[in-house]
């Protein structure tokens, strides 16, 4: 299962729509036209509208399977006392010596540059289930570590 919000199920929903609809008829509208050319066998532009058909199926595939196989969260109901997807947690980065603050979010959400961390992401991980003052070691993928002291778990 794959947590998101319901807006990011929302806009998969949209986009499978879209890929459904308008683009499934640009590709139709492309194998027509490639069909006029003639012969198929030697036709590139034909070759290339079937590989462009592949393509949308996989994509309309890839969704459906996002939206089938979707967890919706609502960060309201799961922040707390401790570290979950929608809490905001302010820390103090011991190897730096300095604060920072990052809501926990899901995958679909994440935006690191602005302070949005996916539940999945190294420090997200090992900041989840943690409590107000817990101090928590994370290994980051270059292997470095980086040490967070709780200081403030709050909502919006």
């Amino acid at each position: 299962m794959a947590q998101m919000t319901q807006e990011g199920y929302e806009k998969l929903k949209k986009e499978l729509e879209y890929l459904k609809g308008e683009r499934q008829n640009e590709v139709s509208e492309h194998l027509k036209e490639a069909r006029a050319f003639g012969d198929i066998s030697e036709n590139a532009e034909y070759d290339a509208a079937q590989n462009e058909q592949a393509e949308l199926q996989a994509e309309i595939q890839r969704v459906q399977e996002e939206i089938n196989n979707a967890e919706i969260v609502a960060y309201s109901t799961l922040a707390g006392d401790t570290v979950n997807i929608g809490s905001i947690v302010k820390l103090k980065n011991v190897t730096k010596d300095k604060e920072e603050e990052f809501q926990i979010v899901v995958a679909s959400d994440a935006d690191f540059f602005n302070g949005l961390i996916s539940n999945e992401s190294p420090v997200g991980a090992a900041l989840v289930g943690a409590k107000l003052g817990d101090k928590v070691e994370v290994e980051l993928p270059s292997g470095n570590k980086i040490n967070y002291e709780i200081l403030d778990i709050t909502t919006k």
